[in-house]
């Protein structure tokens, strides 16, 4: 009988002694969904499918445009990416398609390895996420650092921001350049050549886009600001390039299912592409699935969502599409018009293929300078200025991470901003926990005789003060990791005096690593070297298996390690009574 894909994950896991899968459940949401669907529910679903596509057509153009390819194969990515998103989904309603956050990484792409290269990047992307989807790595994905986050995001925002300045004000100048610094002074060199109309028509269409909502909340402001537009350009002949002059007609036919041929060299050279889109996709979409379960009231399955994002972008580089991933304003568009189930995303897709395949031609005339201000809005909200603030207020180590992401996404390169931020980050978490790892001696070495003060409000710390100079106790806080085995060889190497017997507390360690088990290690055959005996007490769980595993503890019972710190000083009392008797 053949395994299935769950029970094949768990045998893996038990193997290789990773811990159990965080979510078991690798089926798609449709099909819980279905059970005990309705006619009531079919048609709220229908109807936030169709306005939610009547969103995704100026957003999948737009971004197509600015990502440095032809708006068909937007439109083709929404179509084809969002309909398997949402059929094999892990959420109730998120809609997949081209988004932002993808811009800056599709442009670099096809300036560096053409459009062909974007497919197999895409495509090799697409790969990516499944696995990771398969190995349950889901739940990984919330460990990348906020500040980190909204760093990209702010770096990606100012960068879409600024490719649109060219065909908001209409200047008149070649490529776009794309570097950051360079793009600003090609602007400021021909700003004289700003056409007065392009801007007019650009500023119409973001006050409707901005005000319109104020109005009619039902029909989409940037669809109100497309129509709205593009017949004033018609009517009135205006001189502004459209689509169609740019970009020439918009075929309306299926496209066909290829990838182009490239050498091995070429795929080797777009392995880091593809994983920083597969990384990309997977923060967003997973992003966007944890901001519907809070409108909703749900809970999105993270891994089915990574297969399904992985075969959203298979099937969209099949069809000459460009990553796709969960698209947070769409999907709350989604929910706030009544979508409840998968069906909507697939509504959704559904008119957009319709519209591309019978008016396609229409799109041809939408002027470049509306599609320009409706990225300018996007790319606003996408900024989150108001949480990047909060960030750079915060602490310190947050806002350096915040600030280095942002400015190396900006000025460098996406890809360099996330490697970095994700290093930095590490590196200054693991430094507080360097810091906040502490040992220190607890008893002073006074004993009975010598008159101690002994503390009535603390039991343990009455004992600890009665204690002979003969038994020292030591107490460890902190996770026991690389980054504090340091810290405490150093301290254990300068005891305050020499004891017969130390007690070492661990009740304040709850993990320890390959490195602090060493440190320990050493310290104990140190202590045994100088005749010193040393017992732990008040092991937490991690540590203790660890020590066990190791064979740094003795058998239970032979005293090496103590449940609690009453018997740890109970065997300290014998061991050293017994010493004292025994000396001659």
């Amino acid at each position: 009988m053949p395994l299935s894909v769950a029970t094949f994950m768990d045998v893996v896991c038990h193997r290789a002694r990773l811990p159990p899968p965080q979510d078991p459940v690798l089926v798609p949401k449709i099909v819980s969904t279905m059970r005990g669907y309705t006619r009531a529910q079919f048609v709220a679903d229908a109807s936030a499918g169709l306005i939610v596509g009547i969103v995704a057509l100026p957003l999948a153009i737009a971004f197509a445009i600015a990502s440095g390819v032809t708006p068909d194969r937007g439109l083709w990515t929404a179509i084809v990416a969002g309909f398997l998103i949402s059929a094999f989904g892990g959420s109730r309603v998120q809609i997949g398609g081209p988004t932002g956050a993808f811009v800056v990484i599709v442009y670099g792409i096809v300036q560096v390895h053409g459009v062909d290269g974007l497919l197999v990047a895409t495509l090799m992307a697409g790969v990516i996420l499944v696995a990771m989807g398969l190995l349950r790595l889901g739940v990984a994905i919330k460990f990348i650092p906020h500040p980190l986050v909204i760093g990209f995001t702010s770096g990606i925002a100012i960068i879409i921001a600024s490719s649109q300045v060219k065909d908001f004000l209409g200047l008149t100048m070649g490529d776009v350049p794309s570097e950051f610094v360079e793009k600003w002074t090609e602007f400021a060199r021909h700003i004289g050549t700003a056409d007065p109309t392009t801007i007019l028509l650009a500023t119409l269409a973001l006050v409707i886009i901005v005000g319109w909502p104020r109005l009619e909340k039902r029909i989409p402001s940037p669809f109100v600001a497309l129509v709205v537009t593009t017949v004033l350009a018609q009517a009135l002949d205006l001189p502004v390039e459209t689509i169609g002059t740019r970009f020439g007609e918009i075929a309306a036919t299926f496209p066909e299912v290829s990838l182009p041929a490239l050498s091995f060299a070429q795929v080797t050279s777009l392995v880091g592409p593809a994983l920083t889109i597969a990384m990309l996709a997977a923060v967003e979409s997973l992003l966007s699935a944890v901001v519907a379960d809070g409108m909703i009231g749900g809970r999105h399955r993270s891994n089915m969502e990574l297969v399904a994002q992985g075969i959203g972008n298979i099937g969209s580089a099949l069809v000459g599409g460009i990553p796709a991933t969960g698209a947070i304003a769409r999907t709350a568009t989604n929910v706030r018009n009544g979508g409840r189930t998968p069906v909507a995303g697939i509504v959704h897709s559904i008119v957009l293929l319709l519209i591309t395949l019978f008016l396609g031609g229409l799109a041809t005339k939408i002027p470049l300078a509306v599609l320009a201000a409706i990225l300018l809005v996007v790319a606003y909200h996408m900024s989150e200025w108001r949480t990047f603030l909060d960030e750079l207020r915060g602490e310190r180590s947050d806002a350096t991470v915040l600030v280095v992401t942002f400015a190396l996404t900006v000025l460098v390169d996406l890809t360099v901003a996330i490697g970095v931020g994700v290093v930095l980050a590490s590196f200054l978490f693991t430094r507080q926990m360097a810091e906040a790892s502490d040992v220190r001696l607890v008893s002073q070495g006074l004993g009975p005789e010598d008159g101690a003060d002994v503390p009535n409000d603390d039991p343990q710390m009455r004992i600890i003060a009665t204690l002979p100079r003969a038994v020292q106790v030591y107490e460890i806080t902190g996770a026991m990791f690389f980054g504090a085995a340091a810290t405490f060889r150093d301290t254990m190497s300068q005891l305050a005096a020499k004891p017969s017997l130390l007690i070492l507390r661990m009740r304040g360690v709850p993990a320890m690593d390959s490195s602090g088990l060493r440190a320990l290690r050493q310290f104990l055959q140190r202590s045994k070297v100088q005749g010193i005996s040393v017992v732990l007490s008040e092991v937490q769980p991690q540590p203790l298996a660890a020590l066990r595993r190791a064979g740094v503890l003795a058998e239970p019972g032979e005293g090496s390690s103590f449940s609690t710190f009453e018997d740890a000083v109970a065997y300290a009392l014998d061991r050293v009574s017994t010493a004292a008797a025994t000396r001659p």
